[in-house]
């Protein structure tokens, strides 16, 4: 397959790396001096399911140069969903898909603004993958999976060719029938353990282990499955329990992306993540005390340091 990776950084720079690994036509597309690295020496994967060098990668910083692909791995911060979706109209064939793996539950209604819905799967991710120095790409921890489908459930020659493709590069995969259920159930997850991670400053073990600031993640999670629930979201009556049990089982020393970016000084994801709970609770008529404290107290770092 023609794969584009929009967004080469931790998750799709991983990705994308598996996939070249396993003989697909991958292009990256980055910027800066992580493309620079890239054409000069290649994309080093540092995992341990192995590491592995795309070496030559196909690396660009103009989706034009590359033309029209079979999938688009869509992999950029929030922020830029709107015109990186514009910028990779050059990528849309008449049957094109892209796979959002970002974080936030609206981003696959934002790409379906820009480029059509009839292009738009939506897509999770689950793994800590970062990018530590131009051209070296580090994954911590054992989870490596990528769950995609269709918006409205169909299992489609597209879907299944690329479910193919991403099993031969040996990552987890799932295709899936309700991927708004599954967008959501990260959604609760991921808004909980980036939010108290960085309030806390702290990574997910210390946090699990204090009474209190469990109690708050907890909270955390309850409060957005609540806001889901509200908008109609297929998610489980036991949901809650079931993401506090995938947290106990990460590594005491598991930090979220967005507190990487905290201690990094950069821009936060936080008007789609705590912020968001925020503003679609609002929405629904829910309360959401927790996120709006999350909210109010990263507020001074949301823009990074400049």
């Amino acid at each position: 397959m023609r794969i584009a990776i929009m967004g080469a950084g931790g998750v799709g720079g991983y990705y994308g790396a598996r996939l070249a690994a396993a003989g697909e036509e991958v292009h990256f597309i980055a910027r800066g001096p992580h493309l620079a690295a890239i054409r000069e020496r290649g994309l080093v994967v540092e995992s341990q399911h192995g590491d592995l060098l795309v070496h030559p990668a196909n690396a660009s910083d103009d989706p034009a140069d590359i033309g029209p692909v079979d999938i688009v791995l869509f992999c950029t911060k929030l922020w830029d969903t709107e015109s990186a979706g514009e910028a990779i109209r050059p990528l849309i064939g008449p049957d094109t898909a892209v796979i959002s793996a970002q974080n936030g539950v609206e981003a696959e209604q934002v790409l379906g603004r820009v480029l059509g819905p009839e292009h738009v799967m939506g897509g999770v991710s689950f793994i800590f993958a970062q990018i530590v120095e131009p051209g070296r790409i580090l994954h911590s921890g054992p989870a490596h999976q990528l769950v995609f489908g269709e918006m409205d459930g169909a299992v489609t020659p597209r879907a299944e060719a690329f479910l193919a493709a991403c099993e031969a590069a040996g990552f987890e995969t799932r295709l899936s029938e309700s991927i708004q259920k599954d967008l959501w159930e990260k959604f609760v997850y991921l808004t909980a353990l980036s939010g108290v991670t960085c309030a806390t400053r702290s990574s997910i073990g210390p946090i699990l282990a204090e009474p209190a600031t469990r109690a708050l993640f907890e909270a955390a999670i309850t409060e957005a499955a609540a806001v889901g629930r509200a908008l109609g979201a297929p998610l489980s009556d036991g949901v809650v329990a079931e993401r506090m049990a995938m947290a106990d089982g990460l590594p005491p020393g598991v930090k979220s992306s967005m507190l990487n970016d905290l201690e990094r000084g950069s821009r936060l994801e936080l008007p789609w993540l705590s912020g968001g709970v925020v503003r679609l609770g609002r929405e629904a008529g829910v309360e959401t005390p927790t996120h709006r404290f999350i909210e109010q107290a990263l507020a001074l770092h949301a823009m990074g340091r400049a």
